[in-house]
């Protein structure tokens, strides 16, 4: 079972996922959660606090990510590409409550929200040599989560079907293998 202070933070993130920043009170968090709100002030003194452990799971989160990335069998950029569909996964629910929260004025979660994507292309561009490869890699995947996370699991055209993640996956070895020499 989880501790007390996981299940407040997953409770504030699934309150602010569900329905946006403003409904996630202490109140709706703490009974979320089902702690008291002396207990969830216990962990978190404000909802200032909340979005802190927020940020500091999401980077936790994102770093770990990072780390498969550089040990993943087939390479960085098919990694990133292949992952890019974890719609659901808590790093993706992280990544979704902090760019609601950015969006309600924390700027702390925009950091946050900078500092993973720049990890992601960082991690690209030190295995590719060369950054405008890199971001085009990174733009692929960012477009299949754009599209896995508005629940388009299809091409446009429905006579396309789903989205062939091997033909994708061969487009990326293709753009690294005419990237620019160095």
């Amino acid at each position: 079972m989880a501790s007390a202070r996981d299940r407040v933070l997953d409770s504030f993130v699934a309150i602010v996922c569900e329905e946006g920043e403003r409904p996630a009170t202490l109140d709706a968090v703490a009974a979320r959660a089902g702690v008291s709100k002396g207990g969830l002030l216990y962990h978190f003194g404000s909802k200032v606090a909340l979005v802190e452990g927020l940020c500091e799971r999401l980077s936790d989160l994102s770093a770990i990510d990072v780390e498969r990335m550089r040990e993943a069998e087939d390479g960085v950029a098919r990694y990133f590409v292949r992952n890019c569909q974890w719609v659901g996964s808590e790093l993706d629910l992280a990544l979704l409550a902090a760019s609601r929260l950015q969006q309600a004025g924390y700027e702390e979660a925009g950091r946050t929200l900078d500092e993973t994507e720049n990890a992601w292309l960082e991690t690209l561009v030190d295995e590719l040599g060369d950054e405008p490869t890199a971001q085009a890699v990174k733009l692929l995947g960012d477009g299949l989560y754009h599209q896995a996370s508005l629940g388009a699991t299809t091409d446009v055209r429905p006579t396309r079907g789903v989205v062939d993640m091997e033909a994708l996956l061969a487009v990326v070895d293709r753009l690294i293998a005419t990237k620019p020499a160095a």
